[in-house]
């Protein structure tokens, strides 16, 4: 099965909807009163115009422009704060596994996570942009808001396919993180999806600097329960996903040093993350995606 079709399928776990109706229930079984209006801040100030893009509230259409010029203009508004949320989403070859036990793959329940809070954010009307980290066929979409943002990003996300690696690809990593912090201002949330394996050495303190600004930042960290547990036995042969190299081991002899060294690496970027005020979350493909939507939303609320 290919990981474009596996996102597809995943999203109904073997026999529940398709995405975009997951993903719809997902973000309707989120406790209400979390709601944050369009406008807010100490202050309300005009920011000046830009063309109406589809999507868009139609409240904010300047209509001099529209009777003078037959123009579709917006009326953009400045506030202190900035309550977009801003989706980047780890598309990296690890997250392509899918254990024994796993419905579906790490990055299936990410895309599904990742749609159902652009889908609250959305209803809420706050503007959302998604951007991936490695992956085949990825497009960014830009910071919008609207009914038909949430179609554009679920378009990107069923597009995308698991690829690539972030340890080797230094660059990529550092042009995505400044493309974040340049594109958010204060009070925006940042929320990364990463099974966080095979990372730069320095990446967990690259990634906390996005909680600076007045930022918040949420970092969701996704593996497999096979990945959690390290449930084989015997002599097993394990070949990386990112990376060449392939291990034969006695499994009953490594996993002790296994989970310690997952341990550690979960504790360097727990302790990065929230020492500069950020949210730090562990989850498995196990869980059921209303659930861990929910602990997001607590989390950054």
């Amino acid at each position: 099965m290919s990981a474009r079709a596996g996102v597809r399928r995943a999203v109904d776990w073997g026999e529940l909807a398709p995405q975009r109706q997951r993903a719809r229930q997902a973000a309707e079984g989120i406790y209400a009163g979390m709601h944050r209006s369009v406008l807010r801040g100490a202050g309300v100030e005009f920011g000046g115009y830009r063309e109406y893009v589809a999507g868009d509230d139609l409240r904010w259409l300047d209509r001099r422009s529209l009777l003078r010029h037959e123009r579709l203009i917006v009326r953009q508004f400045e506030t202190e704060t900035d309550r977009a949320v801003c989706l980047l989403l780890d598309a990296s070859a690890s997250m392509g596994f899918r254990g024994p036990r796993a419905p579906a793959a790490k990055f299936a329940l990410a895309a599904v996570l990742a749609a159902a809070l652009a889908r609250v954010a959305l209803a809420n009307g706050d503007p959302v942009s998604l951007a991936f980290l490695a992956g085949k066929h990825r497009v960014s979409i830009g910071r919008s808001s609207g009914r038909e943002q949430f179609e554009r990003i679920l378009e990107a996300l069923e597009s995308m396919e698991p690829s690539g690696e972030i340890g080797t690809e230094p660059a990529m990593l550092d042009h995505a993180l400044q493309s974040l912090a340049r594109g958010s201002r204060k009070g925006a949330i940042v929320v990364l999806f990463s099974d966080l394996l095979d990372w730069p050495a320095r990446a967990p303190d690259r990634v906390a600097q996005l909680a600076s600004s007045g930022r918040l930042l949420s970092v969701v960290q996704t593996l497999d329960p096979a990945e959690v547990d390290f449930p084989f036995s015997g002599t097993v042969r394990l070949r990386a996903l990112e990376g060449n190299w392939v291990v034969e081991t006695d499994a009953e002899a490594t996993r002790d040093q296994y989970l310690e060294a997952l341990a550690a690496l979960t504790g360097q970027w727990r302790d990065a993350v929230t020492r500069r005020g950020g949210r730090f979350l562990t989850t498995t493909t196990e869980k059921a995606p209303v659930a861990v939507v929910r602990d997001i939303v607590k989390a950054i609320k």
